[in-house]
């Protein structure tokens, strides 16, 4: 049960350092930003949805 709730990557995500060693691409970047965009929404969603039905 404790890795179900484990959320230290999710949270790290978005501080990451960016690895002088990987080679970066366009395609990269991209698929970096739409995820951190979708986190963001839907913990925005969550929260609305929280504070809506409290």
């Amino acid at each position: 049960m404790k890795g179900l709730f484990d959320f230290s990557e999710v949270a790290t995500y978005f501080f990451r350092k960016k690895d002088p060693n990987r080679k970066t691409n366009f395609n990269l970047r991209t698929m970096h930003t739409i995820n951190k965009i979708s986190i963001l929404m839907f913990l925005a969603g969550i929260i609305y949805f929280v504070i809506k039905h409290w």
